[in-house]
């Protein structure tokens, strides 16, 4: 039942595209948490590509202070390799729908985390009515049109999209994807003899080279589904690797923080890359296109964003050695709304330094609630 202050439930339903599996379990799952004293007028929600955010950080901290809280898992949860939004999309649909009936919320506050902001911001735009395509060789699922928008938008510490981000954080000096020991010297970002510092020649290559290894694997992501169809498989799986390689990390001056030079989420940047753990490790050929691509993911930050014109509160720690203060700006510049704000604050991505962080964070968002009235 929780600790003292609030507590929570297990909730676990259907979707309208997927039932319950044979082991036994149901696609959606997640933990509400509320006040000790009962029900709420007003409830977040948040939700990951494949994250568990079951049971988030701030669940507790928005109970505490009279706010319902679902952490949400859709049936991708741990499974990124088969992640397909328009799916996830429906599943999101679920548990807003779940607050409004059966938890009796009068307002929805999407909660766009980390990787889950361009989730939460795709949900909140095709809610509004459906643009997006379905993932070649699919349809869309009709139930798609009948998901609910939410009535406020909140940002926080996140990326601006699914492939942007992947992009950021492309190893472009990868020769072979096959092989991923392969190097090209002149767009190795861990060559002493190209920085960092960086220079801007070298800055604006690297870019556009990771760029190009994305469409390069869009390409062939294309070219391997015609082939392995023309064969009688449906689809296929394949690796990717070194994807923590965000010039970003290893220099201070590109974006500047109050980060940890030369440190990523896993660690030693360099380390981090050329070990198998990495986003987008694992991937069908249709997931890559669904999640990763930037020419043709609906995942992308900015045609949602440009669609969410509903009040808008902009989140993101100073210390976050992934995600940058240029990332929150962008995000906040997308946005269509004309009620939004921005604030940098103390803090680590997940706001575990300083001590005080989370709390004053859950007070930060608390303040804007009470100014829109929720």
């Amino acid at each position: 039942m929780g600790e003292p202050g609030y507590k929570r439930t297990f909730v676990s339903l259907s979707s309208a595209t997927a039932g319950r599996n044979g082991a036994g379990f149901l696609p959606c799952q997640g933990l509400y948490y509320q006040p000790a004293s009962g029900k709420v007028k007003t409830a977040l929600i948040a939700s990951h590509y494949n994250v568990d955010f079951s049971e988030h950080y701030l669940g507790e901290y928005m109970a505490r202070r009279g706010y319902g809280f679902l952490g949400w898992n859709t049936r991708f949860r741990g499974n990124e390799g088969f992640f397909l939004l328009e799916h996830a999309l429906v599943d999101i649909g679920e548990g807003v729908k779940w607050l409004r009936e059966e938890a009796g919320v009068e307002k929805v506050v999407l909660l766009g985390n980390s990787g889950g902001g361009s989730l939460m911001g795709a949900y909140q735009s095709q809610a509004k009515g459906v643009t997006m395509k379905a993932t070649p060789g699919l349809k869309l699922p009709a139930a798609l049109d009948n998901i609910e928008p939410a009535d406020l938008y909140i940002s926080l510490c996140a990326h601006a999209g699914r492939p942007e981000v992947l992009t950021d954080w492309f190893d472009p000096s990868i020769i072979d994807e096959k092989d991923p020991t392969s190097i090209d010297p002149s767009l190795n970002m861990f060559d002493e003899r190209n920085g960092p510092p960086y220079s801007q020649d070298f800055i604006d290559k690297y870019r556009a080279a990771q760029r190009a290894r994305n469409d390069r694997l869009t390409r062939w992501c294309h070219e391997e589904l015609e082939r392995v169809q023309s064969l009688g498989l449906t689809d296929r799986s394949f690796n990717m690797y070194r994807t923590w390689a965000d010039l970003r990390l290893m220099d201070p001056s590109i974006d500047p923080s109050e980060r940890r030079q030369r440190w990523c989420y896993a660690g030693d940047p360099e380390t981090a890359n050329f070990s198998p753990r990495g986003i987008g490790l694992t991937n069908t050929l249709r997931t890559w296109l669904s999640m990763w691509s930037l020419k043709e993911s609906h995942c992308k930050g900015a045609p949602h964003l440009a669609r969410i014109n509903e009040p808008a509160l902009v989140i993101q720690s100073l210390a976050d050695t992934g995600v940058f203060p240029a990332d929150a700006n962008a995000i906040y510049d997308l946005l269509a709304s004309m009620d939004k704000e921005l604030y940098m604050v103390k803090g680590d991505h997940y706001l575990q330094t300083p001590d005080t962080a989370r709390d004053d964070v859950s007070d930060l968002i608390v303040d804007w609630l009470a100014r829109q009235d929720a």
